[in-house]
Order: C-alpha cells, then structure tokens, then sequence
C-alpha cells in the first residue's frame, strides 16, 4: 500500500470511529436514562479532552516518530470506542469521553501533518481528498449504526465488532505510511504547550471561521428545518446526511481545484457560496429553499479545515506544531459555534443566528488570503512559548 492510499485509510478509520459511537447515542441515553443537558455535557467531553490533548500531539510526534504516533494513537481510539458503551453510571462515562476526545485530538493532530509530510512527498496537493475520506468513513460507519440500531443489536455488541474490525484495518493502513526522515527528529524537540505566532494566528483564524459555519449548520440544520422552514422530521433528519454529502463529495473533489486555482481562490469561492446559503437559509420558510442552504454552506466550508491544516503545517517550525496551533483553534470554534448559535436564537431568532453565521462565512472569504503558500526560502515564524515548567 502506497503512503498516500495508507494515510487516506487512516482517515476514513478516523472518521469510521466518531461516525461509529454517534448513531450509538441514543442507546447510551436510554441506558444510563440522560437526560438532554446530561448528554450535552457528555458530549462536551470529547471537544474538551481534544482541547487539552492536542498540544501535546506534536511532542509525542517527535519523540517517537509521526508514522508510529499516527499508528499507535489510532490504534488507542480504536480501541476506546467500545468503552462508552460499558461504562455503568454517569462519571465513569464523563471519564471515559475525555480520554476519547484527548485521543481522538491527538490522532487528528498527528496524521494531518503526516499528511502535509505526504503531500510535500508527492509534491501535489492530497489534504482535501484526505477529509473527504473521513467524511465517507464517516458515513459508511454511520450507515451501520444505523442498521444496527433499528435491528436493535446491543450498542455493546455492535460497538465492540466494529472497533475489533477498525482496529484491524488501521494496523494494516498504518504499515504503509511514509518513513520518517532522520532530518524530522533533529534539533530541539516541539514545546508542549505554545501559542501561535502571528502567521498561525491568521490562517487559524480562517480555520475558526470555517469551523464555526461548519459545525453550527450541521448542530442546528435539522432543528432550523423544523422550527423556522417547517419542515417534516424525515426531511429534518435527511439535511444533515445530505450536508454531510456535499462536505464529502468537495473535499474529495477539492485537491484538483486546488491543483488548478490554488488554496485563496478556492476559499473565496467556497466562502461566496457559503454566504450565499446562510442567506438562503436565513430567507427560508420552506423545507426546500432552507435544505438548499445548507447545502450550499457544506459545499462552501468543505475544503476550509483541510486547506488551513495543510497551510498551518507548512507555515509552523514543523508540521505537527503549525497544525497542532491551528486544530486547538479550530477545535475551540467547534467548542463554541453551536453554544453561540443557540443563544442568539434564544435571545433574538434562528433567523438572526444564521445570519451571525453568515457574516461569520464572510469573514472567512475576506481573511483566505492568510493561505497563500509562502515562498521556501521565507523562514517560518516560531511561536510564542508558554512557560510550563519544564
């Protein structure tokens, strides 16, 4: 297996796994008898652990070499699937799912810039099909949470097969992946914990942009559907699969586009044609003009993460520090966008949220030239050290 089709399979495990445990859910809530905020605290969990774990990733990717953390962390995540499942009360469970999301982060972190390595490697760009393919991991797995759900096998059961079998199939993508270069582990290793200078500031800040529009739509798409465009639960349901749709079929599309135009152009447009969706969202009061929306605003953020990840690894000291700086942004966009867009819905109107969210898409188009590649003889700028204590 060649290291671009080894890193495209840890992708799709990666996404595999979070698609996996979040048709799951409901089964969870029902078995531990959850009530909504209780879930919602046990869904922040993740988003927190990845929060914490994800400075620490580039570190681990230094002292043991990225291709074997990429390995040895998917492995873990694997393997941290069933868990959720087994645990019997409340706290073991808020336990369980920060370690989850620390792992998951870190893992995230890792085989981003072992895919930035990839794609220097190649010399063409590979991140956006990357994240595509975790959107069709995502999928697939989530297809058969479904069917295991609605044929009512046990979440412990299901769980633990499709983790066995994740497991198995990222052992045998990781063996592929690109050979870390002697060059990768020498000078002083990355800091375990660093603000981002001004250059990843900038490209993260298109990051939290895209991120934010992103993960408002998909929290609240089928909500909006329902309260505002009045919609049926069926076509309620369906515009997150079909958001989900649009984001996969870009990303996979996105590498040729960037080949072609490049990374600024390919944002620009991607943040005209989210705007354009927030304001046909924002206009909807019909199922089918709010489900174009949001399809538009999948389309119009699908290639922004990749495309910031990919632009953060080349613009840091090493490539797990520039997209570790970046994910720990875009992570804290994805902590607070859907919080954000309830609030203002609950303080004004959904309508007015979408709107936010809109010029939250025309910021995004405004600040793309933050990914214009940088010439190789320009130096990357070192980031800002926070004292740690060791």
């Amino acid at each position: 297996m060649t290291p671009h089709r080894s890193i495209a399979a840890v992708f799709a495990v990666h996404g595999a796994v979070s698609g996996s445990l979040a048709t799951r859910l409901p089964w969870l809530q029902d078995r531990l008898d959850l009530s909504p905020g209780v879930l919602g605290l046990v869904l922040l969990c993740p988003s927190v652990g990845a929060f914490a774990g994800m400075p620490m990733a580039s570190r681990l990717a230094y002292r043991v070499g990225s291709r074997v953390a990429t390995r040895l962390l998917l492995a873990l995540w694997c393997s941290l699937l069933l868990l959720p499942a087994l645990a019997p009360a409340l706290p073991p469970l808020l336990a369980v799912m920060l370690l989850y999301g620390a792992t998951a982060g870190m893992c995230d972190v890792v085989m981003n810039a072992h895919g930035v390595t990839v794609e220097r490697h190649l010399r063409r760009p590979i991140i956006s099909g990357l994240h595509g393919m975790w959107c069709v991991g995502s999928l697939l797995a989530g297809g058969v949470g479904v069917l295991a759900a609605q044929a009512r096998v046990d979440a412990r059961l299901h769980l633990g097969a499709v983790s066995l079998a994740l497991l198995l199939v990222g052992l045998y993508a990781g063996r592929g992946l690109l050979a870390d270069a002697p060059a990768d582990r020498q000078g002083s290793p990355p800091r375990r914990f660093a603000l981002p200078g001004r250059a990843i500031a900038a490209i993260g800040l298109v990051g939290f942009c895209g991120t934010f529009a992103e993960g408002a739509s998909a929290n609240w798409a089928a909500v909006y559907l329902t309260k505002v465009a009045h919609a049926g639960p069926g076509v309620a349901a369906a515009s997150y699969t079909l958001f989900m749709l649009c984001m996969a079929v870009t990303r996979l599309a996105g590498d040729r586009l960037v080949a072609r135009f490049g990374p600024v152009p390919v944002v620009r447009c991607g943040g005209a044609l989210a705007v354009t969706g927030g304001v046909l969202v924002v206009l909807a009061r019909t199922p089918a003009l709010g489900v174009t929306g949001f399809a538009l605003l999948g389309v119009g953020t699908a290639t922004i993460v990749p495309l910031v990840f990919a632009a953060a690894g080349d613009a840091g000291p090493t490539p797990g520090e520039g997209v570790a700086g970046v994910a720990t942004i875009t992570y804290l966009s994805g902590l607070t966008a859907p919080a954000v867009t309830g609030w203002t819905a609950g303080a004004l109107s959904y309508p007015a949220a979408f709107a936010l969210i809109t010029g939250v898409a025309l910021l995004m188009a405004l600040t793309a030239g933050a990914l214009r590649p940088k010439p190789a003889a320009v130096a990357a700028e070192p980031a800002v050290a926070v004292p740690t204590g060791s």
